[in-house]
């Protein structure tokens, strides 16, 4: 059975992570570029992916409503990212995250989910503001930030004795 789209733009399709999403997760937390700019989740197999899901996006839908959702084409169903909310214990706000395979940059996907998901957290949700935290050198993601609005707060410490990362933030109005 497919699983209902949470979200559609004019190329893409996000919606819910499920267990059987598992191997492209696999893929997407392992690629050289997610480890450097977001982190190592430590996710090595197919088990550690369905943990992955179940503890993180899964969890977070059953409990907020909202997670990192997978992206697809709305052309060909294929998943090529990940894009959504996350409430963190760390965090002062709702964050928006997405990684995309290398494969898929340069496109103007990230930029076109990260917008939709903007949209849908204050129509669906009614948040008025989403931060964004991405790695100093991360110059790809801090331009679609910028594009997306988000105005620079300052370094931000998510953990003790981890680097400082760039908190972006945005108002968000329900239109």
């Amino acid at each position: 059975m497919a699983i209902p789209p949470e979200l559609e733009t004019e190329r893409l399709v996000l919606r819910r992570f499920d267990p059987a999403d598992a191997a492209f997760v696999l893929g997407l937390l392992n690629e050289p570029s997610f480890i450097e700019n977001i982190g190592d989740r430590g996710v090595r197999t197919l088990d550690d992916a369905r943990a992955y899901l179940e503890q993180g996006p899964l969890a977070m839908y059953r409990q907020h409503g909202f997670g990192l959702w997978c992206v697809q084409t709305r052309a060909g169903g294929q998943a090529v990212g990940m894009c959504g909310l996350l409430k963190r214990d760390n965090l002062p706000d709702v964050d928006l995250g997405y990684a995309f395979l290398p494969a898929y940059w340069g496109q103007g996907l990230a930029l076109e989910a990260a917008s939709a998901t903007l949209r849908h957290a204050a129509q669906r949700f009614g948040l008025t503001r989403v931060i964004a935290v991405v790695s100093p050198g991360n110059s790809a993601s801090i331009r679609v930030l910028e594009k997306l609005g988000m105005r620079y707060e300052g370094l931000y410490r998510m953990h003790d004795g981890e680097p400082e990362v760039r908190l972006y933030d945005i108002a968000l109005t329900a239109r």
